[in-house]
């Protein structure tokens, strides 16, 4: 049965001017990647995985952290984009195609939201694939198989870490601020598959919704959002956004026709 979408809110995504995307692990977790506190299995069966995701696991051993992560890069590496990622880069060109605004603010490390094709993406807990030395800094995207060492080593000498946020640690300052400005201006705001519980990035939907946005969730599950939100739609991204793109922007999407120029399928562009 297919999720039941407000038409109010059919009509808030075709009128927004200035859209705020927040996705977590359960967009992602429709690719096949497990969430963050999903059970661990095979080796890692007797970890906690938040004991393995802090600085002062890789503290007490580097070797250990860093084949884990290594491993989740690996499989990562071989998911795709599902239909909720590519209904998020339709959504996106569809508002900036009507000269809005669009962010997408996301929690997830796999970059799938760029695979599908999004571009204004706010990493808040960094990237699986770009390690960094611990020691100089000196930040790499990688790519291709397991690492043939651990931890990987940098031309310094120093020890290479995941790029992602570990509990304990602050977001990238950047990022931060490139969420804090989106939200500041936004008129919409829809939480997708996120569970509301990670700060800060949970309180970006108070943020919004104290600044007088209108505000959505899409969650298969009920979370500490849930009762606060304008809208609430129950189920997966994958179903639920293919339908609200497609219902609020029934028009074919514009097609590049060389720099500075769109047109639609159909309409003739002039010389």
């Amino acid at each position: 049965m297919r999720p039941e979408i407000p038409p109010s809110l059919i009509e808030e995504v075709r009128a927004a001017r200035a859209l705020v995307v927040l996705t977590g692990a359960g967009v992602s977790k429709e690719s096949g990647i497990p969430t963050f506190r999903d059970a661990l299995v095979g080796l890692w069966a007797k970890f906690d995985p938040e004991e393995l995701a802090t600085p002062e696991a890789f503290e007490r051993d580097p070797a250990m952290v860093a084949r884990w992560y290594d491993e989740r890069r690996v499989k990562v590496a071989e998911c795709r984009p599902n239909p909720g990622h590519l209904a998020l880069a339709d959504l996106e060109r569809r508002i900036l195609g009507q000269g809005g605004r669009f962010t997408l603010l996301t929690q997830n490390v796999d970059r799938l939201h760029q695979a599908a094709g999004s571009r204004r993406v706010v990493e808040l807990h960094g990237a699986l694939r770009v390690w960094r030395c611990s020691r100089c800094g000196e930040e790499r995207e990688e790519s291709g198989g397991p690492f043939a060492e651990y931890p990987p080593r940098c031309g310094c000498g120093g020890a290479r870490r995941p790029g992602v946020v570990w509990f304990g640690e602050v977001l990238p300052r950047r990022a931060v601020d490139e969420a804090e400005a989106a939200v500041r201006d936004c008129d919409l705001f829809l939480s997708i598959g996120t569970s509301a519980l990670v700060h800060p990035a949970a309180g970006l939907l108070h943020e919004a919704r104290g600044r007088g946005a209108s505000t959505a969730e899409i969650n298969p599950e009920r979370t500490p959002a849930s009762d606060l939100v304008d809208w609430r739609v129950e189920g997966q991204s994958g179903e639920v956004l293919p339908d609200l793109v497609a219902r609020a922007f029934p028009d074919p999407p514009p097609v590049e026709n060389g720099p500075g120029r769109r047109t639609h399928p159909g309409r003739q562009v002039p010389p």
